[in-house]
């Protein structure tokens, strides 16, 4: 890098030094000025001569001749180069086409180097040429530095940089709702949700209808609320799918909205009305497609239901596997199939949790779809509980738990009361046992 730099600089002090020295230096200027010069002279001259001959042949009168003369004298004052000039009356018009002398050409070029090394010695950072290689050396050690990577390490100082000038200039034009989608975008592509939301504020305040613009905003604020789309981003996206109903990015955030509140069928919908808008092979259309995938819904057909209206939240719960498997074939359903047992928690947990936390027992199959077969809410609060899952807890309709050979009954601990298991969360799982199981003991232990 080092050596980069000092060849990098000595061209450009050269090329410097060529521009500036080469018109000094060369002689084919100096002498095209001198024969203009002559060659305006002889003109002069010639037009001198014919205003004598008219004065001595009583052409024109004493008065007209001294103006006539006074004005060939201003245009050689004007026209002629004071060195051209004084030729005229020394012989000296060669000399005036010499070029500068080649020493003082050399002075010229040795202070123009002088003075940039002693500018770059008072106002450059000369240290950092060395320090460079041992920088460089340090990071070319570490596989994970940017350098190895290739990444320029001011970058993102620059990129901030950008941006706080972006964001400097949006306090002075509040108005320009350009300025505010590219703050906003900025600022969600950098990490930073809270700030990435206020500026979505300020632009869905100039542009109240722009389906992406809400879904857009909508999908920031979640980020800044553990990732979850209840109450305001679920507002937006609401907003939205009325201004356009047809969007799909809202469409999927409004089936992870419902499907937080483990109304799967509703999230079907959602998810199947954006996989058939979405074009085919986008990122769209596969994550419609895995979110189907993952709640064991069919993809073929169409939605049964509109998706702005989806339906009432039921009790809540959510899959934990990202691919489930198809539902297998099963005997026919059997009423009054279920699984039964109690829950207890360990008295070692009774200080980390509060009575109001929320406790989910779900059934789910062991080979099938990884929603819950059924599903039961209670309150820490009231553990110790003998508990009974059966059919009628169903999350989807037509899929029941006496549908499958054996599942897993859990009890989590939840802070959040969300259905999505989140850190923190404790909860004790059951080995896998058949549909009709009693005396299943699930006690919820310290991690």
């Amino acid at each position: 890098m080092n050596g980069f730099f000092i060849v990098a600089s000595g061209l450009m002090c050269a090329l410097v030094l060529w521009l500036v020295l080469r018109p000094l230096l060369s002689r084919r200027g100096v002498a095209a000025a001198a024969q203009a010069d002559q060659l305006n002279l002889a003109v002069l001259r010639d037009q001198l001569r014919e205003l004598d001959v008219d004065r001595e042949q009583g052409s024109i009168d004493a008065t007209a001749y001294v103006a006539a003369r006074g004005e060939l004298e201003l245009r050689v004052a004007e026209d002629v180069h004071p060195a051209a000039q004084k030729s005229v009356s020394n012989g000296a018009a060669n000399d005036a086409a010499a070029p500068v002398p080649r020493w003082q050409a050399a002075g010229l070029a040795l202070a123009l180097v002088s003075g940039a090394a002693v500018l770059y010695a008072s106002l450059g950072t000369p240290r950092a040429m060395t320090a460079a290689d041992t920088a460089s050396a340090s990071a070319a050690s570490s596989a994970g530095s940017p350098s190895a990577m290739g990444v320029d390490p001011h970058a993102d100082t620059q990129g901030e940089a950008m941006v706080a000038k972006l964001a400097e200039r949006m306090v002075r034009e509040p108005k320009d709702p350009n300025g505010w989608a590219l703050l906003a975008r900025s600022y969600s592509a950098m990490g930073r949700f809270v700030a990435a939301s206020d500026a979505y504020a300020h632009l869905v305040a100039l542009i109240p209808d722009d389906a992406q613009i809400l879904s857009d905003y909508a999908d920031v604020l979640a980020m800044t609320q553990n990732q979850k789309l209840h109450g305001e981003p679920e507002r937006l996206l609401a907003r939205a799918l009325a201004a356009d109903p047809k969007n799909v990015k809202a469409l999927i955030l409004m089936g992870d909205a419902v499907y937080e509140r483990a109304d799967l069928a509703a999230a079907a919908v959602h998810w199947k009305t954006a996989l058939s808008l979405a074009p085919a092979g986008s990122e769209f259309a596969q994550l419609a497609r895995d979110n189907l995938a993952h709640i064991g819904a069919p993809m073929d057909g169409t939605p049964s239901m509109p998706p702005s209206a989806p339906s009432a939240p039921s009790a809540p719960s959510a899959p934990s596997a990202p691919t489930p498997a198809a539902a297998p074939a099963a005997a026919p359903a059997t009423a009054g199939v279920s699984v039964s047992g109690m829950v207890e928690l360990d008295p070692a947990l009774r200080g980390q949790v509060s009575d109001t936390d929320t406790v989910f027992i779900v059934a789910k199959a062991v080979e099938g779809p990884r929603f819950p077969l059924a599903v039961l809410r209670k309150q820490v609060r009231d553990l110790p509980l003998k508990f009974t899952l059966d059919d009628s807890m169903g999350m989807m309709p037509g899929v029941t738990l006496s549908q499958f050979e054996k599942v897993v009954v859990s009890a989590r601990v939840s802070k959040s009361g969300n259905a999505i298991a989140a850190p923190g969360d404790v909860e004790a799982v059951s080995p896998p046992v058949k549909p009709g199981a009693v005396g299943i003991q699930l006690r919820i232990r310290p991690k």
